[in-house]
């Protein structure tokens, strides 16, 4: 399976779980450290912006990866930008179009397999952390693993991933990774490779 298909699948999961994300429950912590829910899918929103314009053909311009408000419906804004995404990745397959991606390096573009591949990891990692803050990611951990293509997808670029002070530290997309349990499955031990405890849960929960 094309990996432009697999990021169509990880976009369909995290989809899901934002479904079930309510107004009243936008102020609920999460496992990206200082992060509420809302904070977390107004960066969501924004990197399918950003990534939707690179693939477009924008240049390396960071405004266009700005975290955006998702208003009063919040699966809306995801489930909306999302599809403007994947619409806009099949076309820059279609056109063989590398990506600008300064978030990640201000330089030359990135070829487009490994762009798609960063927002895959992307998706179903923040995907995780939304169900994570709901305290329901069983069945999202269940479905990736279920798929060979799709979590080997997903651990081909987490370990990729540099995981050196320089790139883990402070500030950066990723904690300094954790050692995956050797009971994990294939999602856990991407989670903990990228610095999640798979077994976060809210503070007095």
């Amino acid at each position: 399976m094309k990996l432009v298909e697999l990021h169509d699948r990880a976009m369909e999961l995290a989809a899901g779980v934002v479904n079930g994300v309510r107004p009243e429950q936008l102020d609920l912590p999460t496992p990206c450290a200082g992060w509420t829910l809302r904070r977390l899918l107004e960066h969501c929103v924004g990197q399918h912006r950003g990534f939707a314009a690179a693939a477009r053909g924008a240049g390396p311009d960071l405004a266009l990866f700005a975290d955006a408000p998702v208003g009063p419906d919040p699966a809306e804004a995801f489930r909306r930008t999302g599809t403007e995404l994947t619409a806009a990745f099949r076309a820059a397959a279609a056109a063989d179009r590398p990506l600008w991606l300064p978030e990640i390096r201000d330089g030359a573009p990135f070829p487009l397999a490994q762009a798609v591949g960063f927002h895959l990891l992307d998706t179903l990692v923040h995907g995780w952390d939304v169900a994570a803050a709901l305290g329901a990611p069983e069945e999202l951990v269940a479905a990736v693993d279920g798929d060979d293509a799709l979590v080997g997808a997903l651990l081909a670029v987490t370990e990729a991933v540099p995981n050196t002070p320089e790139a883990r530290a402070p500030g950066r997309a990723f904690r300094p990774g954790l050692q995956p349990g050797a009971a994990d499955g294939r999602f856990d031990r991407a989670l903990a490779l990228l610095g999640r405890d798979p077994g976060w849960k809210a503070q007095g929960s």
